[in-house]
């Protein structure tokens, strides 16, 4: 191996620094349309808008899927910068940027065989019903799952919500709970449309989020996206964008 000279190793060992200090991490499992396949042609609606915010700001992302338990805990500890599709209620202690990136409605899934319909919480103790470990469903929701495993029925990992899907075409479990436009662009995925319909849904909307480490650099990162996503919504970009999946500006 070749000798570096001290100054020509401190000048390599800034020049480092300075790169990895100008890339983006984030970090999510896939839910689709809003964050999907990695290096795709639709990444997802959320992925676009980071790229176009943060390359302006200079920055390169790095995007990768995992299981959002882990997703959270990765950036929580900093190992990630940001994660996307969050609520505020799944990493509180993160900063999140005062523009949100979208609107989302919690449907329920079920078999096109079946009656039930979805009423209020209540109505779900019913039926079997599946859920994704580590997701925030509204704080009356999760102090539902976490009182009823018997009922509500959890599963880890990256294809949890194609394995739910699943279980509700075997019959398996009774219900799926799910982001209604998520669940529906699986389901096409999925070839279960002539198996699976919408039972009903929550009767308003949540924001979602790309939320940040709680550091300094997530701070800095969600004044980029506040800036960005005016930004993106003044020049037509953010409606483009959204376009493309098929959806519209939600302001």
């Amino acid at each position: 191996m070749k000798s570096m000279s001290i100054p020509a190793l401190i000048i390599s060992l800034i020049l480092s620094a300075n790169v990895m200090a100008k890339t983006v991490s984030i970090r999510a499992d896939s839910w689709y349309p809003m964050n999907g396949e990695p290096d795709s042609e639709k990444e997802g609606f959320m992925i676009d808008f980071a790229r176009e915010v943060f390359s302006a700001a200079g920055y390169d992302v790095d995007y990768k899927i995992m299981p959002w338990e882990r997703a959270i805990v990765s950036t929580r500890e900093g190992s990630s910068d940001c994660v996307v599709g969050a609520y505020t209620e799944d990493a509180p202690d993160f900063n999140f940027p005062a523009e949100q990136w979208g609107k989302d409605i919690t449907g329920y899934f079920i078999l096109n065989s079946s009656s039930w319909v979805f009423n209020n919480l209540d109505s779900l103790l019913t039926e079997k019903v599946g859920v994704i470990e580590g997701y925030a469903y509204g704080e009356d929701l999760d102090k539902l799952i976490a009182s009823r495993k018997d009922i509500f029925k959890s599963i880890p990992g990256n294809d949890a919500l194609e394995k739910n899907f699943k279980k509700l075409a075997a019959n398996r479990i009774d219900v799926v709970i799910e982001s209604v436009s998520v669940g529906k662009a699986k389901i096409k995925d999925m070839n279960l449309e002539s198996k699976v319909k919408l039972g009903g849904q929550n009767p308003s909307s949540d924001s979602i989020y790309i939320a940040c480490s709680p550091n300094t650099k997530g701070k800095a990162l969600t004044q980029i996206v506040d800036e960005g996503t005016k930004a993106m919504r003044e020049s037509g970009k953010l409606s483009q964008i959204m376009e493309k999946y098929g959806l519209s500006d939600w302001k």
